[in-house]
Protein backbone atom coordinates (compact mmCIF):
# COMPACT_ATOMS: atom_id res chain seq x y z
CA UNK A 1 0.00 0.00 0.00
CA UNK A 2 2.88 2.38 1.03
CA UNK A 3 4.42 1.91 -2.20
CA UNK A 4 1.36 2.81 -3.96
CA UNK A 5 0.77 5.56 -2.51
CA UNK A 6 4.35 6.96 -3.07
CA UNK A 7 3.15 7.09 -6.71
CA UNK A 8 0.67 9.07 -6.03
CA UNK A 9 1.49 11.74 -3.86
CA UNK A 10 3.62 14.71 -5.49
CA UNK A 11 6.87 15.94 -4.62
CA UNK A 12 6.61 19.24 -4.34
CA UNK A 13 7.47 21.90 -2.00
CA UNK A 14 8.51 25.61 -1.93
CA UNK A 15 9.99 28.30 0.22
CA UNK A 16 8.09 31.14 -1.37
CA UNK A 17 7.04 33.77 1.59
CA UNK A 18 3.68 35.58 1.10
CA UNK A 19 4.67 38.59 3.45
CA UNK A 20 2.34 41.21 3.44
CA UNK A 21 0.12 39.22 1.07
CA UNK A 22 -3.52 38.35 2.17
CA UNK A 23 -5.66 35.60 1.22
CA UNK A 24 -9.41 34.28 1.42
CA UNK A 25 -9.94 30.67 2.02
CA UNK A 26 -13.39 29.01 1.49
CA UNK A 27 -14.52 26.63 3.85
CA UNK A 28 -11.10 26.75 6.00
CA UNK A 29 -12.49 25.39 9.21
CA UNK A 30 -11.39 22.00 8.15
CA UNK A 31 -10.14 19.54 5.76
CA UNK A 32 -8.02 20.68 2.36
CA UNK A 33 -9.23 24.48 3.59
CA UNK A 34 -7.46 24.15 6.76
CA UNK A 35 -4.41 23.08 5.59
CA UNK A 36 -4.34 25.51 2.73
CA UNK A 37 -4.99 28.57 5.59
CA UNK A 38 -2.22 27.26 7.19
CA UNK A 39 0.59 26.78 5.35
CA UNK A 40 0.01 30.35 3.52
CA UNK A 41 -0.15 31.52 7.22
CA UNK A 42 3.02 29.99 7.86
CA UNK A 43 4.10 31.31 4.66
CA UNK A 44 3.51 34.78 6.28
CA UNK A 45 0.25 35.88 4.64
CA UNK A 46 -2.71 37.10 6.66
CA UNK A 47 -5.46 34.82 5.89
CA UNK A 48 -9.10 34.74 6.58
CA UNK A 49 -11.05 31.81 7.13
CA UNK A 50 -14.33 31.86 5.31
CA UNK A 51 -16.27 29.40 7.13
CA UNK A 52 -20.04 28.65 7.76
CA UNK A 53 -19.94 26.65 11.01
CA UNK A 54 -17.90 29.80 13.47
CA UNK A 55 -17.60 27.68 16.17
CA UNK A 56 -15.60 25.84 13.78
CA UNK A 57 -13.80 28.62 12.09
CA UNK A 58 -12.57 29.88 15.41
CA UNK A 59 -11.36 26.35 16.68
CA UNK A 60 -9.62 26.47 12.85
CA UNK A 61 -8.12 29.66 14.51
CA UNK A 62 -6.93 28.81 17.46
CA UNK A 63 -5.36 25.09 15.98
CA UNK A 64 -3.25 27.00 13.44
CA UNK A 65 -2.19 29.51 15.89
CA UNK A 66 -1.24 27.22 18.77
CA UNK A 67 1.11 25.50 15.28
CA UNK A 68 2.12 28.69 14.01
CA UNK A 69 2.47 30.93 17.07
CA UNK A 70 2.96 34.08 14.93
CA UNK A 71 0.02 33.38 12.31
CA UNK A 72 -2.12 36.61 11.10
CA UNK A 73 -4.98 34.41 10.57
CA UNK A 74 -9.10 35.40 11.68
CA UNK A 75 -12.70 33.17 11.37
CA UNK A 76 -15.31 35.21 9.42
CA UNK A 77 -19.08 34.10 8.78
CA UNK A 78 -19.94 32.89 5.44
CA UNK A 79 -22.17 30.86 3.93
CA UNK A 80 -22.49 30.29 0.38
CA UNK A 81 -25.92 28.73 0.54
CA UNK A 82 -27.16 32.49 1.21
CA UNK A 83 -26.45 35.37 -1.06
CA UNK A 84 -27.23 37.56 1.93
CA UNK A 85 -24.68 36.17 3.62
CA UNK A 86 -21.92 36.45 0.79
CA UNK A 87 -22.81 40.15 0.26
CA UNK A 88 -22.45 40.54 4.29
CA UNK A 89 -18.79 38.55 4.19
CA UNK A 90 -17.81 40.84 1.23
CA UNK A 91 -18.89 44.10 2.81
CA UNK A 92 -16.65 42.52 5.92
CA UNK A 93 -13.53 42.33 3.64
CA UNK A 94 -14.07 45.42 2.08
CA UNK A 95 -14.53 47.28 5.62
CA UNK A 96 -11.48 45.42 7.28
CA UNK A 97 -9.06 44.54 4.58
CA UNK A 98 -6.81 47.31 2.54
CA UNK A 99 -5.96 44.29 0.30
CA UNK A 100 -6.80 41.24 -1.21
CA UNK A 101 -4.38 39.11 -3.54
CA UNK A 102 -5.72 35.56 -3.54
CA UNK A 103 -9.19 34.43 -3.41
CA UNK A 104 -9.19 30.43 -2.62
CA UNK A 105 -12.48 29.09 -3.20
CA UNK A 106 -12.11 25.91 -1.54
CA UNK A 107 -15.54 25.04 -0.01
CA UNK A 108 -17.85 22.65 -1.26
CA UNK A 109 -20.19 19.91 -0.60
CA UNK A 110 -20.56 16.69 -2.37
CA UNK A 111 -23.00 14.18 -3.24
CA UNK A 112 -25.67 15.10 -1.06
CA UNK A 113 -29.60 14.13 -1.00
CA UNK A 114 -31.78 17.04 -3.05
CA UNK A 115 -31.86 20.01 -1.52
CA UNK A 116 -32.01 23.45 -1.98
CA UNK A 117 -30.26 26.58 -0.68
CA UNK A 118 -32.36 30.00 0.97
CA UNK A 119 -32.13 31.50 -2.80
CA UNK A 120 -33.69 28.09 -4.23
CA UNK A 121 -30.56 26.41 -6.12
CA UNK A 122 -30.05 23.12 -6.31
CA UNK A 123 -27.37 22.65 -3.46
CA UNK A 124 -24.56 21.52 -5.07
CA UNK A 125 -25.18 23.92 -7.97
CA UNK A 126 -26.16 26.35 -5.52
CA UNK A 127 -22.49 26.03 -3.56
CA UNK A 128 -19.76 24.78 -5.26
CA UNK A 129 -20.42 27.08 -8.74
CA UNK A 130 -23.02 29.76 -7.77
CA UNK A 131 -21.51 31.07 -4.41
CA UNK A 132 -18.10 31.29 -5.58
CA UNK A 133 -18.75 32.65 -8.72
CA UNK A 134 -21.23 36.07 -6.39
CA UNK A 135 -18.54 35.60 -4.57
CA UNK A 136 -15.86 36.37 -6.61
CA UNK A 137 -18.07 38.62 -8.73
CA UNK A 138 -18.43 40.76 -4.97
CA UNK A 139 -14.54 40.67 -4.42
CA UNK A 140 -12.95 41.10 -7.79
CA UNK A 141 -12.94 45.55 -6.83
CA UNK A 142 -9.99 44.68 -4.53
CA UNK A 143 -8.74 41.53 -6.04
CA UNK A 144 -7.99 44.39 -9.16
CA UNK A 145 -7.17 46.86 -6.61
CA UNK A 146 -4.18 44.38 -5.19
CA UNK A 147 -3.12 43.15 -8.50
CA UNK A 148 -1.39 41.23 -9.29
CA UNK A 149 -3.63 38.68 -7.57
CA UNK A 150 -5.46 35.28 -7.93
CA UNK A 151 -8.35 33.86 -7.96
CA UNK A 152 -8.15 29.84 -7.24
CA UNK A 153 -10.96 27.57 -7.70
CA UNK A 154 -11.16 23.81 -7.01
CA UNK A 155 -12.73 21.62 -8.70
CA UNK A 156 -12.56 17.83 -8.89
CA UNK A 157 -11.51 14.73 -10.80
CA UNK A 158 -15.31 14.06 -11.11
CA UNK A 159 -15.83 17.07 -13.77
CA UNK A 160 -14.74 14.15 -16.56
CA UNK A 161 -18.39 12.73 -15.97
CA UNK A 162 -20.12 16.70 -16.02
CA UNK A 163 -22.55 17.62 -18.33
CA UNK A 164 -24.05 21.55 -17.91
CA UNK A 165 -27.75 20.65 -17.94
CA UNK A 166 -28.96 24.01 -19.36
CA UNK A 167 -32.52 22.86 -19.85
CA UNK A 168 -32.40 21.17 -15.81
CA UNK A 169 -29.62 22.74 -14.06
CA UNK A 170 -31.41 22.19 -10.94
CA UNK A 171 -32.05 18.68 -11.52
CA UNK A 172 -35.95 19.43 -10.62
CA UNK A 173 -36.65 16.65 -13.50
CA UNK A 174 -34.22 14.01 -12.79
CA UNK A 175 -31.95 14.64 -9.93
CA UNK A 176 -29.13 12.16 -9.35
CA UNK A 177 -26.26 13.08 -6.23
CA UNK A 178 -23.44 12.26 -8.75
CA UNK A 179 -24.59 13.97 -11.66
CA UNK A 180 -25.37 16.87 -9.67
CA UNK A 181 -21.67 17.20 -8.08
CA UNK A 182 -19.98 16.37 -11.32
CA UNK A 183 -21.76 19.39 -13.22
CA UNK A 184 -20.80 21.88 -10.33
CA UNK A 185 -17.48 21.15 -10.41
CA UNK A 186 -17.38 20.88 -14.17
CA UNK A 187 -18.93 24.42 -13.86
CA UNK A 188 -15.72 25.25 -11.62
CA UNK A 189 -13.57 24.84 -14.22
CA UNK A 190 -15.47 26.65 -16.81
CA UNK A 191 -15.93 29.59 -14.37
CA UNK A 192 -11.99 29.58 -14.29
CA UNK A 193 -11.72 29.50 -17.82
CA UNK A 194 -14.25 32.42 -18.86
CA UNK A 195 -13.10 34.62 -15.98
CA UNK A 196 -9.18 34.27 -16.99
CA UNK A 197 -10.05 35.88 -19.98
CA UNK A 198 -12.35 38.72 -18.89
CA UNK A 199 -9.77 39.62 -15.58
CA UNK A 200 -6.25 39.22 -17.19
CA UNK A 201 -5.88 42.41 -18.31
CA UNK A 202 -7.08 43.56 -14.65
CA UNK A 203 -3.86 41.52 -12.89
CA UNK A 204 -6.21 39.11 -11.90
CA UNK A 205 -5.00 35.73 -13.04
CA UNK A 206 -7.26 32.03 -12.24
CA UNK A 207 -6.37 28.78 -11.87
CA UNK A 208 -8.85 25.64 -11.14
CA UNK A 209 -7.27 22.54 -9.29
CA UNK A 210 -8.60 19.38 -8.88
CA UNK A 211 -7.05 18.13 -5.63
CA UNK A 212 -7.23 14.21 -5.89
CA UNK A 213 -8.50 11.81 -4.04
CA UNK A 214 -8.16 13.23 -0.56
CA UNK A 215 -10.12 11.22 2.89
CA UNK A 216 -11.84 14.96 3.86
CA UNK A 217 -15.76 15.50 5.35
CA UNK A 218 -16.74 16.46 2.11
CA UNK A 219 -17.57 13.08 1.54
CA UNK A 220 -19.85 12.70 4.66
CA UNK A 221 -22.90 12.21 2.62
CA UNK A 222 -21.57 9.11 1.25
CA UNK A 223 -23.86 6.31 1.81
CA UNK A 224 -23.08 2.50 2.44
CA UNK A 225 -22.03 0.21 0.49
CA UNK A 226 -19.73 3.13 -1.18
CA UNK A 227 -18.79 4.44 2.01
CA UNK A 228 -16.97 0.92 3.29
CA UNK A 229 -15.21 1.02 -0.19
CA UNK A 230 -13.61 4.42 0.69
CA UNK A 231 -12.65 3.61 4.12
CA UNK A 232 -11.15 -0.02 2.77
CA UNK A 233 -8.90 2.11 0.84
CA UNK A 234 -8.25 5.46 2.33
CA UNK A 235 -4.50 4.24 3.40
CA UNK A 236 -4.10 5.23 -0.49
CA UNK A 237 -6.18 8.50 -0.09
CA UNK A 238 -3.86 11.80 0.33
CA UNK A 239 -4.05 13.38 3.76
CA UNK A 240 -5.63 16.95 3.49
CA UNK A 241 -2.35 18.66 3.66
CA UNK A 242 -1.03 16.83 0.80
CA UNK A 243 -4.60 17.46 -1.18
CA UNK A 244 -3.61 21.09 -0.42
CA UNK A 245 -0.28 20.78 -2.54
CA UNK A 246 -1.92 21.92 -6.10
CA UNK A 247 -3.56 24.93 -4.51
CA UNK A 248 -0.39 26.44 -3.08
CA UNK A 249 1.45 25.88 -6.07
CA UNK A 250 -0.91 27.70 -7.95
CA UNK A 251 -0.53 30.53 -5.23
CA UNK A 252 3.61 30.30 -4.79
CA UNK A 253 4.52 29.63 -8.36
CA UNK A 254 5.60 32.48 -10.42
CA UNK A 255 2.69 33.99 -13.26
CA UNK A 256 5.12 32.79 -15.77
CA UNK A 257 5.12 29.29 -14.96
CA UNK A 258 1.45 28.91 -15.14
CA UNK A 259 -1.32 29.35 -17.80
CA UNK A 260 -4.02 31.64 -16.83
CA UNK A 261 -7.17 29.79 -16.91
CA UNK A 262 -6.09 26.63 -16.96
CA UNK A 263 -6.79 23.37 -15.00
CA UNK A 264 -3.86 21.99 -12.39
CA UNK A 265 -3.07 18.58 -10.60
CA UNK A 266 -0.42 16.84 -8.96
CA UNK A 267 1.35 20.50 -8.86
CA UNK A 268 0.99 20.56 -12.77
CA UNK A 269 -0.72 21.43 -15.34
CA UNK A 270 -3.75 19.21 -16.41
CA UNK A 271 -5.61 19.14 -19.89
CA UNK A 272 -8.80 18.15 -18.33
CA UNK A 273 -11.49 16.60 -20.35
CA UNK A 274 -12.92 18.27 -23.64
CA UNK A 275 -15.74 19.48 -21.82
CA UNK A 276 -13.96 21.72 -19.80
CA UNK A 277 -12.41 23.17 -22.30
CA UNK A 278 -15.57 24.29 -24.48
CA UNK A 279 -15.08 28.16 -24.72
CA UNK A 280 -18.99 28.15 -26.07
CA UNK A 281 -19.98 26.39 -23.21
CA UNK A 282 -18.10 28.34 -20.42
CA UNK A 283 -19.98 31.55 -22.43
CA UNK A 284 -22.99 30.32 -21.55
CA UNK A 285 -22.92 29.40 -18.19
CA UNK A 286 -21.38 33.07 -17.38
CA UNK A 287 -24.76 34.38 -18.85
CA UNK A 288 -26.98 31.69 -17.32
CA UNK A 289 -24.81 32.64 -14.02
CA UNK A 290 -25.42 36.25 -14.09
CA UNK A 291 -29.36 35.76 -14.74
CA UNK A 292 -29.89 33.22 -11.81
CA UNK A 293 -27.82 35.48 -9.52
CA UNK A 294 -29.29 38.69 -10.78
CA UNK A 295 -26.07 40.81 -11.68
CA UNK A 296 -24.57 41.98 -14.46
CA UNK A 297 -20.97 40.91 -14.90
CA UNK A 298 -19.01 42.15 -17.97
Amino acid sequence: MQAIRSLIIPKWSSDVRLNGKTAVVTGANTGIGKETAKDLAIRGARVILACRDMAKGEQAVRDIMREVPCAKVVARHLDLAQTKSICQFAENIYNTEKSLHYLINNAGVALCAYSTTVDGFETQFGVNHLGHFFLTFLLLDLLKHSAPSRVITLSSSAHTMGRIQFDDLGGENNYHPVQAYAQSKLANILFTRELAKRTEALGVMAYSVDPGAVNTEITRHIRRPMADVIRTFSSLLKTSAEGAYTTIYCVVTPESELLNGEHYKDCAYSKGCRAGRDDGTALKLWAVSCHLLGIRWR
